[in-house]
């Protein structure tokens, strides 16, 4: 058996080396992830390797434009800090903060709120003390608060109840301003919507979601990051996302410059409904034209073949590049949609916003563990218990949080106002940006790639300038710039438009 799945691998990389892709294709990072599955599995074994990325650019048609311009791309590896980070994720803590919020029962969003045991409330309390509990060792730089409003009779809303966020924010050293938002969701269902009364553990939807943002604000409340990272847990995402549009509108509202936003929803379970496993994948959606984008935009957007290059999937360019490695251990697949079909989530509002977000979500979903009142039927153990969580694989997403928000947090700004001149014909391309005004840019980065690549492929050096001139065409590659700090960590790319 063993020989005919080495076997069975070895076709797939011989098929690769064939494929027109980059050395940055998910493909090939998935053909890594399950070739290292083999080798835990059978460690006495020789497992064969992915072939390099120079043989995948072999064949002619996956090195066209054929432009000696800049070098290969190569993903950013962890620092030391960032390693010490990731190595402090504990899946024994993870189980530990999923089993005390599926201990109260349920926590829907009209249940209790004065119960000290049981209901919504007494989750919210819990999750706040804890956060608290954390900031204590930040020496005053995380703060915790219980931001709160009352919804009126609406969409699942039976009665006017009290939506309430747990926000912990650790200000930033550098650019306290710029802000990166992580959350999960701490309210729960059943399968009817509006039943606040029965059990509805919600162990996976998402207590694992909220065992991640409570996991990071743990570990990072020690450090000092460039910029603020918040770790939230909102309530009401069941009934029409109501925390989490509370938190973005208090955001825009007070004009805060929320530049990344991550919700963690359904990430506790590698098994899928047929038994399927895959613990070393996560996915992470990311949409296309941005929700407020002007019409006018948009239609530039698409005149220049702009829309795979919104900010939201720059954003998730820039997680695969941070994040899928060994450290992680994680294949991070991109699903370019906002969503998955019939479904939301709690980065839609801050789309709707203005920020940029994303959503992770485990690889395969089982239905019968999510929205589901707990029962047997017909033999299936329906409801979303705790007994079904993979804690080791909600660390690993833990560490692909941890990974995104810390480089994030560390590097400057993306760019702003980049544009490429269109007003003359020219086979090279004229770049302009406005540069930033802060202590952690070093200078800056042309990234390229070609049309049909899912990720950059090449980057050229820059300098600390905010003008630049390269010598390939723009009407053949797909151009971002990006900038680089002094300490080595680089912001996700910025899309140029016409000047």
């Amino acid at each position: 058996m063993l020989e005919s799945y080495i076997l069975a691998a070895t076709s797939l990389l011989t098929a690769q080396e064939q494929a027109r892709t980059t050395y940055r294709s998910q493909a090939a990072w998935e053909m890594n992830v399950t070739l290292a599955q083999i080798q835990l599995m059978f460690p006495e074994r020789q497992v064969p390797s992915l072939p390099s990325y120079n043989d995948i650019f072999s064949c002619p048609a996956a090195s066209w434009p054929p432009a000696a311009i800049g070098s290969l791309l190569t993903p950013q590896a962890p620092d030391a800090e960032l390693q010490a980070i990731l190595s402090e994720i504990d899946p024994k803590r993870i189980e530990a903060i999923i089993t005390k919020l599926v201990s109260f029962g349920t926590r829907h969003t009209l249940s209790n709120q004065t119960d000290p045991n049981r209901g919504i409330g007494a989750a919210r309390d819990w999750i706040a003390e804890q956060m608290r509990s954390f900031a204590v060792a930040s020496n005053g730089q995380m703060e915790v608060t219980v931001p709160s409003y009352i919804q009126g009779v609406g969409e699942r809303i039976l009665f006017p109840v009290r939506i309430s966020d747990v926000v912990a924010t650790l200000k930033g050293s550098l650019d306290p301003g710029r802000y990166y938002v992580v959350s999960g969701h701490y309210d729960t269902r059943c399968t009817d919507p509006n039943d606040y009364t029965c059990d509805a553990p919600g162990a996976d939807d998402d207590g694992s979601g909220v065992a991640v943002s409570m996991e990071l604000a743990r570990i990072m409340a020690t450090r000092r990051p460039a910029a603020t990272i918040v770790f939230a847990a909102v309530a009401g995402e069941e009934q029409n996302l109501y925390g989490s549009r509370f938190l973005a509108q208090t955001y825009k509202n007070a004009s805060v410059n929320v530049q990344g936003m991550f919700t963690n929803d359904i990430v506790g379970s590698s098994t899928a409904d047929d038994g399927t496993r895959d613990p070393y994948t996560l996915r992470i959606f990311a949409q296309a034209s941005p929700t407020t984008e002007n019409p006018a935009r948009s239609s530039v957007r698409a005149q220049i073949g702009g829309e795979n290059d919104s900010p939201a999937r720059e954003l998730a360019r820039f997680v695969v590049g941070v994040a899928e490695n060994n450290y992680t251990q994680t294949n991070i697949p991109v699903i370019y949609r906002l969503d998955r079909f019939l479904r939301g989530g709690d980065h839609r509002p801050f789309l709707e916003a203005g920020y940029t977000a994303c959503r992770f979500t485990e690889p395969n979903e089982n239905f019968a563990h999510q929205h589901q009142n707990v029962r047997i039927e017909n033999g299936t153990q329906y409801g979303d218990l705790i007994e079904f969580v993979d804690f080791d694989y909600v660390a690993r997403v833990g560490k692909v949080n941890a990974a995104a928000l810390w480089s994030l947090a560390n590097a400057p700004r993306s760019p702003q106002n980049v544009t490429v001149n269109t007003t003359l014909l020219s086979n090279d391309s004229q770049f302009k940006w406005l540069a930033n005004n802060d202590t952690l840019t070093a200078g800056y980065e042309a990234l390229w790639r070609p049309t049909d690549a899912p990720f950059w492929t090449h980057v050229v050096p820059l300098g600390n300038v905010n003008t630049a001139t390269i010598n390939l065409s723009k009407d053949n590659v797909i151009f971002g710039i990006r900038a680089v700090g002094k300490n080595g960590y680089a912001s996700p790319a910025t899309f140029p438009f016409p000047a």
